[in-house]
């Protein structure tokens, strides 16, 4: 019968070799996995290296790589792809192998081949994540640091899966609603500039050759263009400057948490803004939970991944509510960052032990709340939008034809 070496980690995450008698090599990886082993390796004796997967020659030479850049798309398709693989039995190092070969980015196939050397050097899967923060975030590193300690590896990389494509498809919504808006108030500020560099320049050269005192509106929409095309330069390089200077100040600790702060006070969108932000924690809360992170664990990884200070503090002071004894359900309450019908479900999910499923409901709730939202604001975008261009346009019009009007009355 062969013989198989292999190298794999106990759910301590210590490293652990040796040899195991099996018909196939997926048998012998399976018979390891039955013990609570995350197989990293696993090669015959006879035949060094394993027997390459009939996928793999397909994929081979026929994939080309599109871009450099990693984007969500290209982790969601890594993550998956890794998951389905572990969870067929594929070895780690194999696995990794295989998807580096159909991931279209080649930055992100160097970081894959960084952390097969990495495994192959000792370090555990979560361990040569760590190394690239810019691509796994807390989020990753951690639960695939919970996935190897218990040795359910594939379960808990299909959950993350699972998780980065509700997020992606999330966004995808979020964009595509926000499409038609931006277009509109793009070909609505051109239209204006338009109007304002070109069109009415004409009229004033028009005007300035009659012996006549303008209406005050026409004078008023002159002086309003004339400055603009001798400004424009100058004002390209104000508002240019001004941008950058407030992205600069808004990367600063102090001037992020103004910022925040800025948006959610701000009418009508302040409630939205601070929906979104609710929302990713519910999401990496309910993954988190799912996969069986304890909830202190779970409230100091979202504490360093949901990108927001102003949440981070609020999930800072419930982890150390939670860490004295208190119920989730109080500090959630007392930070009043979330509606009470939120705070509800978490006190029952407590009383029932069902809190990773009132988690997955919160955040439907919030998801809904951010799609009924966009809906609205898209559709009461356009009529207040052409509402603006029709006053705007129309006082322009008007402006420019009351002198002539005024011509008309003196030569009648």
């Amino acid at each position: 019968m062969p013989r198989f070496f292999y190298v794999a980690r106990d759910q301590t995450g210590k490293k652990i070799t040796g040899y195991e008698d099996s018909p196939t090599q997926d048998e012998a990886v399976s018979r390891l996995q039955a013990r609570k082993l995350v197989v990293v390796s696993a090669s015959s004796e006879q035949k060094q290296g394993e027997p390459q997967l009939k996928s793999e020659s397909v994929i081979k030479g026929s994939f080309r790589h599109k871009h450099y850049r990693i984007s969500g798309d290209d982790l969601v398709l890594f993550c998956r792809q890794l998951a389905t693989l572990l969870g067929a039995g594929v070895t780690i190092l194999k696995s990794l192998q295989i998807v580096s070969r159909q991931v279209s980015s080649r930055r992100l196939q160097n970081i894959i081949k960084d952390i097969e050397k990495s495994m192959e050097a000792g370090l555990s899967l979560h361990e040569a994540m760590a190394r690239h923060r810019s691509t796994f975030s807390d989020l990753w590193v951690n639960l695939v640091e919970s996935g190897e300690a218990s040795g359910n590896l594939a379960m808990i990389l299909g959950r993350l899966a699972t998780y980065l494509e509700r997020n992606a498809a999330f966004k995808r919504k979020i964009i595509s609603a926000l499409i038609y808006p931006a277009i509109l108030f793009v070909v609505g500020t051109g239209a204006l500039i338009f109007l304002t560099v070109k069109i009415i320049p004409t009229f004033a050269t028009i005007f300035s050759s009659f012996n006549m005192t303008l209406p005050t509106l026409t004078r008023v929409i002159v002086g309003i263009s004339t400055f603009v095309r001798h400004s424009m330069l100058m004002i390209v390089i104000l508002v240019g400057a001004g941008i950058f200077l407030l992205r600069k100040y808004i990367k600063t600790k102090s001037g992020r948490r103004y910022y925040e702060r800025f948006k959610f006070n701000l009418p009508v969108f302040g409630e939205f803004f601070r929906v979104l932000v609710a929302e990713r924690f519910t999401a990496e809360m309910t993954t988190l939970l799912q996969s069986g992170v304890p909830i202190l664990y779970s409230l100091e990884i979202t504490e360093h991944s949901v990108d927001n200070l102003t949440l981070a503090d609020v999930i800072r002071d419930i982890k150390e509510d939670v860490r004295s004894g208190k119920s989730l359900s109080l500090p959630l309450d007392k930070s009043g960052f979330f509606e009470p019908m939120a705070v509800q479900m978490v006190t029952v999910g407590e009383e029932i032990g069902e809190l990773p499923e009132m988690f997955k409901k919160i955040n439907l709730f919030y998801q809904e709340y951010v799609e009924t939202f966009l809906t609205r604001f898209t559709a009461m975008f356009e009529p207040i939008m052409l509402l603006f261009m029709g006053v705007v346009i129309g006082l322009m019009v008007i402006g420019m034809f009351l002198p002539i009007f005024q011509i008309a009355r003196i030569g009648g």
